[in-house]
């Protein structure tokens, strides 16, 4: 099939898919999508789980019929697809670094999100108290592995260079959840400004509005 016909992007408003949904708009590809998530029994959840049995978004099925997950993982793919969009960066090196901040970020921050909001499944522990330690205990790591990745990717003026891409999308999308934002703000201020300017892109600020109508920093994975 012919690369520019419709993509389906399997997601729900303040998720991850959200970061997928800004790089087809970067890339200008056609896409469709369908509103699923697990927390949501009203959504298309039984089409979300013949794509993925686990029931988790996003989910990407390109136009050849084929299925994609991982919020990462699909933003390799596209930026490797489509060379033209600057979802990667085209000099090998600077290329190699943004694929190592997508694969940290999905591997620690994102991983830190799902024990913040599903502690239970983290823990044999079923006291409120105990859950709770074990959130602030994510928290802590969470911001800490922040930092660390704020050191690691400074600005110039995006994280992957002169122009906006894939690495931008996930990190301004991941950061907006369990305090992450205010938590840069007070330690990195002038590294938080940078996903100030992510937000504002012209090709992020709309799909942001629709994800997030008012500025939050709630977790939701």
């Amino acid at each position: 099939m012919n690369s520019r016909e419709e993509h389906v992007l399997y997601g729900y408003k303040g998720s991850g898919s959200a970061a997928i949904e800004a790089a087809l708009c970067l890339a200008r590809l056609p896409f469709r999508q369908v509103e699923a998530a697990s927390w949501d029994e009203q959504s298309a959840l039984d089409e979300l789980q013949q794509v993925n049995p686990l029931r988790q978004v996003p989910a990407l099925r390109w136009p050849d019929g084929s299925t994609m997950t991982e919020s990462a993982a699909i933003l390799v793919e596209l930026g490797l697809r489509h060379p033209e969009s600057g979802l990667l960066p085209g000099d090998p090196t600077a290329r190699a670094q943004a694929i190592r901040g997508l694969v940290y970020l999905a591997a620690n921050c994102y991983a830190a999100i799902g024990i913040i909001d599903y502690p239970e499944r983290w823990t044999a522990a079923t006291d409120e108290a105990d859950r709770e330690r074990v959130r602030e205990g994510a928290r802590a790591r969470l911001h800490r592995l922040w930092d660390r990745f704020a050191d690691s990717f400074p600005a110039q003026p995006f994280l992957s260079g002169d122009r906006l891409g894939a690495l931008d999308l996930l990190a301004a999308v991941v950061s907006r959840w369990a305090g992450t934002r205010a938590h840069l703000g007070r330690v990195r201020p002038q590294w938080a400004a940078v996903l100030s300017r992510i937000d504002q892109h012209e090709a992020v600020a709309p799909v942001w509005a629709r994800h997030w109508a008012a500025d939050s920093d709630a977790s939701t994975a």
